[in-house]
């Protein structure tokens, strides 16, 4: 497939790119500026929260590529506190409206969203549900770069509903990890409370390109979301000691296993076939 990736520059987006090329893809990446260590050619440059500048790179760009078969649109400020609420309201939600928008008037029938775990409730000062939590129980955004997440996936889910050829996808992403991040993970023991805020999950870079790669082959017409994590947690502690210290009230609703990710993939791995092949607990592992 010819592929466009905003925000391919990113933490997240250059191993997207990595990851949907090495399958055999042609991608290009839509950003504001190169990747670390890239030259003029590794990105077009566009302003996302430009209707028109969006909708034209969709089309097609001279020298470029005349057509696009899919989007994935990772672009945003990418977590709260880093620009004021409004700034992050403006341009997230824009990018995200010209982004399906553009690609639906392109006759693009394939994108991908991130999302994130944000719209599950995070830092859960007010405890989930349950545990593990999932994609069942209604969103509970707590911040404003979380609200804007939740108003993509109903925006998704309309234009999906407009257009029955439509399939968009959601990636509720768990906080992303590069291999060089795992050597911080052992000082997080010392308090179970330093991670509660995501019950102690993460996403390696390289499996959340995995589970983007297996949405764009196997989804069908239509909107779902899927939260997209490891299988593990960060902690060397185990999952049902975290629960029970942190958590005593919450319903665990399964028997946990070991160091078992408390943010349910059951989902992703019904669905698209998603098995996370990368963990923190093997160094070794090369990008």
């Amino acid at each position: 497939m010819r592929i466009a990736v905003t925000g391919g520059s990113g933490k997240l987006g250059r191993t997207v790119v990595r990851v949907l090329r090495e399958a055999g893809n042609e991608v290009f990446n839509l950003d504001q500026a190169p990747p670390p260590g890239g030259g003029p050619g590794d990105v077009i440059r566009i302003d996302l929260t430009n209707a028109g500048e969006v909708a034209d790179a969709l089309s097609g760009v001279d020298d470029r590529y005349e057509s696009l078969d899919a989007v994935v649109h990772l672009a945003a400020i990418p977590a709260p506190g880093q620009r004021s609420n409004t700034a992050i309201f403006h341009n997230n939600i824009l990018s995200g409206f010209n982004v399906f928008e553009g690609a639906r008037k392109a006759g693009i029938k394939r994108i991908v969203h991130a999302s994130s775990e944000t719209v599950l409730g995070l830092p859960f000062d007010v405890p989930p549900p349950y545990i593990p939590v999932d994609e069942e129980y209604p969103a509970q955004p707590n911040s404003t770069y979380s609200l804007v997440k939740h108003l993509e996936e109903k925006m998704a889910i309309e234009l999906c509903r407009w257009d029955p050829e439509l399939s968009v996808t959601g990636m509720r992403f768990s906080n992303v990890m590069l291999p060089e991040d795992y050597a911080a993970f052992p000082s997080f023991d010392d308090d179970a409370m330093k991670r509660k805020w995501n019950l102690w999950g993460y996403i390696d870079a390289r499996d959340a390109g995995q589970a983007i790669r297996k949405a764009l082959d196997v989804r069908t017409p239509g909107y779902e979301t899927f939260i997209i994590a490891n299988a593990d947690t960060v902690m060397s502690r185990s999952s049902a000691s975290l629960a029970a210290e942190v958590f005593p009230d919450v319903p665990v609703t399964k028997e946990l296993g070991e160091h078992e990710t408390m943010l349910s993939i059951d989902k992703a791995r019904r669905l698209l076939g998603y098995e996370p092949e990368f963990s923190w607990r093997s160094p070794s592992q090369e990008v």
